[in-house]
This record gives C-alpha cells, sequence and structure tokens, in this order.
C-alpha cells in the first residue's frame, strides 16, 4: 500500500513538473534572440570604435561625393567586397599583410581626399573594393568567441552603410565651399595611416 501511494505521488510530481516546463515556453527562444542582440550591436560597433576602420568608411564617402557623379558606386563596391572579405576570415582564408593594406587605404584615400583627385567612377570602385577586401577580413577574423556569426556580420554593415552615408552627406555638403576642410580631414586621414604603417 505504501509502495502504491509512493508511485503514485512520484507519478503526480513528475506530471506537475512537466506542466510547469509547459507553462513557461520560450526561455531557449529569449536566450537565442538575447544572443543574437548582442552579436549584432558587436557587429555594429565593431567599425565604430576601430577608428582605422571608421576613417576610411567615412572618408570614402566624402571622396566619392566630392568627385563622382555617381557617389553611390565607390562606396558600393566597398559594402560588397567588405563582405567578402569577412567570410573568408571567418573562414580563417590567410590573406596577407591585412593590417599593413588597412594603413594603406588610410593614406591612399586621405590623399584622394585631400587632392579631389578624380578617377574614372570604375577605377575609384576598384579601388575602393581592394581596400575593402582587407578591412572585410580584419572583421572577419575578429569575430568574438562568444559572438553570433549571422548577427555580426549584418551589425558591421549596417554600421559600414552607415559611415558611408554619413561621408557622402558631408561631401555633398562641401562639394561647393570650404574646400580646406576636406583637404585638413584628408591630409588627417593620410597621417593616420602613414603612423599605422610605421607602427
Amino acid at each position: 500500500m505504501n509502495r502504491s501511494r509512493i508511485a503514485r505521488a512520484a507519478a503526480l510530481l513528475a506530471l506537475l513538473a512537466a506542466g510547469a516546463a509547459q507553462a513557461h515556453p520560450g526561455h531557449e527562444h529569449v536566450a537565442e534572440a538575447a544572443g543574437w542582440a548582442a552579436s549584432a550591436t558587436e557587429g555594429f560597433l565593431h567599425p565604430l570604435t576601430g577608428a582605422d576602420h571608421l576613417c576610411a568608411m567615412t572618408v570614402l564617402g566624402v571622396w566619392s561625393a566630392m568627385t563622382s557623379r555617381r557617389v553611390w558606386l565607390a562606396p558600393l563596391s566597398f559594402a560588397s567586397v567588405l563582405l567578402l572579405g569577412a567570410l573568408l576570415g571567418l573562414a580563417r582564408v590567410p590573406l596577407p599583410a591585412v593590417e599593413p593594406m588597412i594603413a594603406v587605404s588610410l593614406l591612399v584615400l586621405g590623399l584622394l581626399t585631400a587632392t579631389r583627385a578624380r578617377l574614372p567612377e570604375v577605377a575609384g570602385a576598384v579601388v575602393a573594393g581592394v581596400f575593402a577586401l582587407f578591412h572585410g577580413h580584419a572583421h572577419g577574423y575578429e569575430l568574438p568567441e562568444t559572438a553570433i556569426a549571422l548577427p555580426y556580420i549584418g551589425g558591421f554593415m549596417v554600421a559600414t552603410v552607415a559611415l558611408h552615408c554619413l561621408g557622402i552627406a558631408g561631401g555633398l555638403a562641401l562639394r561647393r565651399g570650404n574646400a580646406w576642410l576636406p583637404r585638413v580631414a584628408g591630409l588627417g586621414v593620410a597621417a593616420y595611416g602613414v603612423l599605422l604603417l610605421a607602427a
């Protein structure tokens, strides 16, 4: 008799535990959503907290807006190849001289902006794409261990486009005035590239 009562009590406790678990569904989904949000935030902040990435992406937009009719072409090329570079970095595909090439990108884009150099639009897009490959590789390679790749990539892609748009807006505003301001900014970015190369 006692054994029967104990068995019934155990069965009742098991049913109550199962019911309680079903009454609070979605905890794993909440944790997963939090992980995605944290990864997207980390990805978004990565270009904004790295001065090299921030300067390159912004000054590219400024230069494109000041020297090109299709102001979106070089930034679009940069963003597209950035994604390819990030996937290579995530896959740990080796790419030589990543950090020196990022520094060179600052030097070249800074000088292009300071001098208002006009390249053929396709050539400008190719230059932007070459540099983007190295910036993207650094983004992908530096994926934090705790981050989820897809939202992390999405985060830094959004930040990249935002920086390009900011640069384009600034370049359009300065196109017909304040000739000295983009020159100073471009020279500053170029000097930063030289410092990184010398480091």
